[in-house]
């Protein structure tokens, strides 16, 4: 059942939310900067206004999020201003979430990327302190980042704090990985190649104008070649300071593969194993579409109006038995729906595939530990009860998937 897809609040009535929100997607920088901090510090409007910006965000265009980590000293910040730079002279809106360590006197995040990092029209720069978390990121950075995804930016930047061998946590929130490393190291690279270096999807030899980068690259073209023959991520070098190198490296960022989800249900028991329950197809009349259905005789179980989804659902069935697949026919009953929009933009077609598990939170933690994203992480009822949650298209090759919970009794 398509669920959780609100539509856009208007600049005049609605909710404080609905009118932040419109502030936003209108691109006010300060309605984006109060959005931001309302959603970090769980504010009684945070829940609203996520709901709205994670609707923008499933049913757009969505934007390439390029995680930055590694040890502390290794240029991040100043390899991110010179990234943004790069992008915004592209003609790209960019994104920055930038998490600092926490001041041990006020909590808050001590800034030091504010003094290397510079906001311009076409860059939005959010500083977060880790207030305790561990991972390197703060616990709010997925909300803070769909905040700034709906407000229409291009590309995403996400800097941790100064991380050692077990602070991975941005590999569930970015869709590629450049771990930044620096001459000098010495015998960092192995405490380091256990833990952090294994989720580069671009190695980036920051310093590069400093003695002992012959040596950095030989390590770790060693360290690849030792891992798989056929490991071909880049090793890239950059002066940051100067730009030397940044270029190369954003087009390699843009054309390393994104993160999906083949294999990552492998883990789970065998009666987990997840089942086709319906696809969803946006049609313009569920009458027109049943004449198809109808000659193919496949049965018609029942319509229904989801009224806060703005939209009539009519469900088909197809074989026998309480494992068996549906068609679920999705008509909007207001254009400015999920559903209307879809139709507006890309005409009558799939709208998503809802497969069926048995135990779905045990399928969430699995999928989340491997850095699946989700449109909510809050499991969530629909029409007869059922339970359900959408995984977000940019970890679903581009394609909207719901996961409903198979019926308990």
């Amino acid at each position: 059942m398509l669920l959780g897809m609100s539509r856009e609040g208007k600049c005049e009535g609605g909710s404080a939310a609905e009118r932040l929100f419109a502030g936003l997607r209108s691109g006010d920088a300060r309605a984006l900067a109060r959005a931001a901090s309302l959603v970090e510090d769980r504010a009684a409007e945070a829940g609203e206004l996520l709901a709205l910006c994670q609707a923008a965000v499933a049913d757009g265009e969505r934007a390439l999020r390029i995680g930055i980590t590694g040890p502390p000293g290794a240029g991040k910040s100043t390899l991110m201003n010179a990234l943004s730079r790069e992008f915004a002279g592209r003609g790209q809106r960019v994104g920055i979430v930038a998490v600092d360590p926490s001041s041990a006197f006020t909590g808050g995040a001590i800034l030091g990327d504010r003094i290397r990092l510079a906001e311009t029209d076409a860059v939005y720069m959010r500083s977060m302190a880790t207030r305790g978390h561990l991972g390197g990121l703060a616990a709010a950075t997925r909300d803070v980042l769909t905040v700034i995804e709906a407000s229409g930016r291009d590309v995403l930047l996400i800097e941790t704090t100064g991380v050692g061998q077990g602070e991975i946590e941005v590999v569930r929130l970015a869709d590629v990985v450049a771990v930044v490393l620096v001459p000098g190291m010495g015998d960092g690279v192995q405490a380091l190649k256990a833990g952090v270096l294994e989720i580069a999807d671009v190695y980036v030899l920051n310093k590069a104008d400093r003695e002992g980068i012959d040596r950095l690259e030989q390590e770790m073209q060693a360290m690849l070649g030792l891992g798989s023959a056929t490991d071909t991520r880049p090793v890239l070098r950059t002066v940051a300071t100067t730009g030397e190198g940044v270029a190369a490296l954003a087009e390699a960022l843009e054309n390393a593969p994104r993160r999906t989800m083949p294999g990552l249900l492998s883990g789970l028991p065998l009666q987990q194993t997840p089942v086709l329950d319906h696809l969803g197809i946006a049609v313009e009349s569920i009458e027109a579409a049943l004449a198809l259905y109808g000659a193919l005789g496949v049965p018609l179980l029942g319509t229904e109006t989801i009224a806060q989804e703005q939209v009539r659902v009519a469900m088909l069935g197809l074989g026998l038995g309480p494992r068996t697949s549906r068609i679920e026919l999705l008509e909007p009953t207001e254009a400015d729906s999920a559903v209307g929009r879809f139709l507006a933009k890309r005409g009558p077609g799939l709208h998503h595939i809802a497969l069926r598990v048995k135990d779905l939170a045990d399928v969430m933690a699995q999928l989340t530990s491997h850095g699946v994203r989700l449109v909510t992480d809050e499991i969530q009822t629909g029409a007869g009860g059922h339970r359900y949650v959408f995984i977000h298209p940019s970890s679903a090759n581009g394609v909207l998937m719901e996961l409903v919970e198979e019926a308990r009794g």
